[in-house]
């Protein structure tokens, strides 16, 4: 026994009642991902690739096996989910063997415990998936971020931003593309454009819509003073083909053409391939210097103006604007979404939901599916 003043004991973990509470968090994943119809789904879809004549209209074709996939991901994600559970309640019974025999077995009781918590870790992310309700979350996000008050410290904290994405990415074996990035006068950016290819990429990051503040001693004042400078988050579902929704008269846009430079990837070129699109009408602005030739920068900039104009249009029609993109104002004091307070001390708060850390470093390194999980949480409960 601990002498009284000593640390007190931890408590020994039930395993029994943690498998039992997981299994019932399953069960509840498979009725609201509905695995009966899921799989009567795959059925038909399977039927529909093995027809012969599938690629004859190869719109329908990638309509398909696109759907094929994703249905297929989530029964495959169940079924691993549900072996997972089974493995772990024969461990339990090994571990509860050995003990019984007075041989308790150390790694043995480590593999429990890991396989108890990595358990829980899948089913946290697949129970995400049960928040998200709007039609183009699974989609890829176009998204932008642009320096706002705060000047050069403002376009540093801009090019931080756009890393700490490119990581958060990285961390979910997402891919990014960017498409364009303007430098700074001095240091960092002034602006970027940039495509996360992903399952669900729209409709996490569309949480993180808004203004981000950052406080710092800055780098780049003499007296190395305390600065606070500001950058926004635009997101945009991102769709191959918008033909249907919005048509774009060569008419209303007015191109441009200028040198690449260096930010916008490593096989930017140095002559004038980059493509600035001016869609008239709207004011709406898209840059694209990340491929090779002019053609495929127009190309590439048609597609995200073709997304940003129909997502413009899906607001419009709804009537819907502020409860969708969230409400916007100047990227400046007073209209942040979250706080990065790197001095006098450590922290990063979300303002929305109150949700935050200490470790600043992380969240700069990718670490934000805390802060997107709980926005979605709070999107849930308010309605939005």
């Amino acid at each position: 026994m601990a002498p009284p003043d000593g640390p007190a004991a931890e408590a020994p973990r039930d395993f029994t009642s943690e498998l039992e509470a997981l299994g019932e968090r399953l069960a509840e994943a498979e009725r609201y991902l509905g695995r009966e119809k899921l799989q009567a789904r795959r059925a038909e879809l399977e039927a529909e690739v093995a027809k012969p004549d599938l690629w004859d209209d190869p719109d329908n074709a990638r309509s398909v096996t696109r759907e094929l996939g994703r249905i297929s991901a989530d029964l495959d994600q169940l079924d691993g989910l549900r072996s997972a559970l089974d493995d772990a309640r024969a461990l339990l019974e090994l571990t509860e063997e050995s003990a019984a025999e007075g041989e308790r077995d150390a790694a043995l009781d480590a593999e429990l415990v890991e396989t108890v918590d990595t358990l829980g870790t899948r089913l946290g992310a697949l129970e995400l998936q049960s928040l998200f309700s709007g039609d183009y979350d699974e989609l890829d996000a176009v998204c932008e971020v642009h320096a706002g008050a705060g000047g050069t410290d403002a376009q540093d904290w801009t090019e931080m931003m756009l890393r700490m994405y490119q990581r958060w990415a990285e961390r979910r074996g997402f891919t990014v593309e960017v498409d364009e990035a303007t430098e700074g006068q001095e240091a960092g950016l002034l602006s970027a454009t940039f495509i996360v290819h992903g399952r669900f990429a729209y409709g996490l990051l569309a949480t993180e819509r808004g203004v981000h503040r950052l406080v710092r001693m800055s780098p780049f004042d003499s007296q190395h003073r305390r600065q606070t400078s500001f950058a926004s988050m635009d997101v945009t579902p991102f769709l191959e083909d918008v033909s249907s929704e919005v048509e774009i008269d060569e008419k209303d846009l007015r191109i441009d053409t200028y040198r690449s430079s260096g930010a916008g990837g490593q096989h930017v070129n140095k002559t004038d391939s980059a493509v600035r699109l001016t869609h008239l009408p709207t004011g709406i602005v898209v840059s694209c210097q990340n491929e090779r030739s002019q053609h495929q920068n127009k190309a590439k900039a048609m597609q995200i103006l073709g997304a940003k104009l129909a997502e413009r249009a899906r607001l419009e029609r709804r009537a819907e604007l502020d409860a969708l993109s969230g409400e916007r104002g100047d990227n400046a004091w007073g209209n942040q979404i979250r706080s990065y307070v790197m001095a006098p001390y450590q922290l990063v708060k979300d303002l929305r939901t109150n949700y935050e850390t200490g470790n600043v470093d992380a969240v700069l390194d990718g670490d934000l599916d805390p802060f997107m999980e709980a926005e979605l949480r709070r999107q849930r409960e308010v309605g939005a």
